[in-house]
């Protein structure tokens, strides 16, 4: 993403995206197969493990909107405004996804990565390669091992993807850029996170459908839930190691919970 910029200069992100989306799929298929060995086994997501996962992100969001209910805590601009509004609608938001419960039908929990990010992918041409399957270090190893659904990884590349847009952002900060270049070289940042992100996501779709059929309802909630536990998870992240970095979690969360629960004054009459 340069001054520099080629006819598509996307042209050679979206194959990488996509590969990612592949390999990931073929991953969770992998784990997803019947086997002998009850520590992979996959099992059916119920109902109660859907709650557990709504309650969960729930718990999390309450955690982070907690931390963020501080005055001065982020500097004036948007992600300030979106925290401001986030906190006074707190109990709002948190008793909404506390109710966002999926579907289970057709759903499975098995073993997935765990601390899957754009940091956990080696790229080679036109092929990625994943790495490291230790789980999150911060989580107890039980909690590693146990069986989660795949979702909770697409959730964590997804994220992953709006902090790559966020650096490729922070480097046009060195106060030699125009108004203009710095206007376009923002839209493309934002074209390149929307394309990589629908690239990541239909290239893993397409892949699990070939093999298991089409994802069923319940994924896309669980998607929503995992998103929203994620950037949670951030906002404590940032604050307690890299506080300038709060605003991209925040924005994050700001624009999940607003697509997931309208804001108040949307409901105005």
């Amino acid at each position: 993403l340069t001054e520099a910029e080629p006819e598509d200069p996307l042209a050679g992100y979206l194959p990488v995206a996509e590969a990612i989306g592949r390999r990931l799929a073929q991953l969770h298929l992998v784990l997803a197969r019947p086997s002998d060995d009850p520590d992979f086994a996959p099992v059916p997501l119920d109902a109660a493990m859907g709650r557990g996962f709504a309650a969960e992100a729930a718990t999390s969001l309450d955690r982070a909107l907690g931390r963020l209910d501080r005055p001065g805590l982020l500097p004036p601009g948007p992600a300030a405004d979106a925290a401001r509004r986030l906190v006074a609608d707190r109990a709002r938001l948190v008793e909404a996804i506390r109710a966002l419960a999926p579907d289970p039908a057709g759903l499975l929990a098995t073993r997935c990565h765990g601390d899957f990010h754009l940091g956990q992918v080696l790229v080679a041409t036109g092929d990625a390669v994943i790495l490291d399957f230790e789980g999150e270090p911060a989580r107890p190893l039980a909690a590693r091992r146990a069986k989660s659904s795949p979702w909770r990884d697409v959730a964590g590349l997804l994220r992953s993807l709006d902090y790559a847009a966020a650096v490729a952002a922070a480097t046009e900060e060195s106060g030699t850029a125009t108004a203009a270049s710095s206007t376009r070289r923002a839209a493309l940042i934002t074209r390149w996170r929307s394309a990589a992100e629908a690239a990541f996501l239909a290239a893993y779709r397409a892949t699990w459908a070939a093999e298991a059929g089409a994802a069923p309802a319940g994924a896309a909630t669980l998607l929503d839930l995992f998103l929203v536990e994620k950037a949670a998870y951030e906002v404590g992240y940032e604050l307690a190691n890299r506080p300038a970095w709060l605003p991209v979690p925040v924005l994050g969360l700001a624009a999940v919970l607003d697509r997931l629960v309208p804001p108040m004054e949307d409901l105005q009459p």
